[in-house]
């Protein structure tokens, strides 16, 4: 099945889920990244039962602490 991941079109298996595209995707920290399905946030519980759909788009948020 055909997904968007950061803007790259990626073919993944059916059934695949966001704990699983985080694996095939190498994600450095997994455990830092918040990730958006469709330009909805999903809660990092959700992350183990969440099945891609074709035509998803996914994308992987690194918040970064900084400043004065």
């Amino acid at each position: 099945m055909n997904i968007i991941v950061a803007g790259v079109k990626k073919e993944v298996p059916e059934n695949t889920t966001v704990k699983e595209l985080i694996y095939l995707e190498n994600v450095e920290t997994p455990d830092y990244v918040t990730v958006s399905i469709n330009d909805e946030f999903l809660m990092k519980a959700q992350q183990e039962t969440t099945v891609l759909r074709e035509g998803d788009n996914v994308e992987f948020l690194y918040f970064m602490g900084g400043g004065c």
